[in-house]
């Protein structure tokens, strides 16, 4: 039997087709993301880059489920997201994705020990047991179980944000969501966390992460490029960029 029959092929985790996000304030419409298609495998790591604005974090936004697109289609381990009701979303996203944000956001007066279980805390049929043993062994992950009964005010940003990230892997999602996980952080501890994620992905997670770092993108295992809202290749990226420089100077020649 040769190799190619016994390997396993890829399994779709998500998948979005030709996904646009539209805000509307006071009659003027903002055309976030444009013709989005995007697919990810269990087992990768991606890292979507790009210029602020660009429509990065939007997309986080659609991908975790915090908000829906204005048109196209997007499902998540096979269910189509477009047709769930606020209820479902809420479910499955707590079941499904993992959250790291920029901001760490713990909760200042719950321990270390609370704000890791808390994703549980929404779950039925977990115990209070339970929710202790899964925080403390992904604490474990993390290197923080020395600290379950700090504060989030007693520890340092690097600290915090491996708080954050033993939060986001409590409930065994299907995916880590990180939006700019290094941006509240300086280059060493900054480079920390991305080992972090680096150790998780080669223990098995799924992890999509926003920056606009091009060090920290090279981490994943495939990088997406933004613009203006679109996926672009490389090149188009490079050429839209000088093409945009080229606008500002001019701009700037006439002030």
């Amino acid at each position: 039997m040769n190799q190619a029959s016994t390997s396993k092929s890829p399994t779709n985790l998500i998948n979005l087709s030709n996904v646009a996000k539209v805000f509307l304030a006071d009659e003027i419409e903002t055309h976030a993301l444009s013709d989005v298609h995007l697919s990810i495998n269990k087992g990768e790591y991606v890292s979507i880059s790009g210029p602020s604005g660009c429509g990065k974090s939007t997309l986080l936004s659609l991908l975790g489920l915090l908000d829906t697109p204005s048109s196209g289609s997007y499902s998540l381990n096979g269910v189509n997201a477009e047709k769930l009701s606020p209820n479902e979303r809420a479910r499955i996203r707590n079941k499904e994705i993992g959250f790291v944000f920029q901001a760490f956001n713990l909760i200042g007066d719950l321990s270390v020990l609370e704000n890791v279980e808390l994703p549980l805390t929404y779950r039925a049929g977990v115990a209070k047991s339970e929710r202790r043993d899964r925080a403390v062994a992904a604490l474990e992950k993390v290197g923080m179980s020395h600290r379950v009964s700090h504060f989030p005010s007693q520890l340092s940003g690097g600290q915090q944000q491996r708080v954050a990230v033993a939060r986001a892997l409590v409930g065994d999602p299907s995916i880590l969501l990180a939006d700019e996980p290094t941006g509240n952080l300086d280059s060493k501890n900054g480079e920390s966390v991305m080992g972090l994620l680096k150790e998780l992905h080669q223990a098995g997670a799924t992890i999509c992460m926003v920056t606009h770092d091009p060090r920290y993108a090279d981490f994943a295992d495939r990088i997406i490029h933004m613009f203006d809202g679109r996926i672009v290749d490389e090149d188009t990226l490079v050429r839209l960029r000088e093409e945009e420089d080229v606008r500002l100077s001019k701009l700037r020649g006439r002030v």
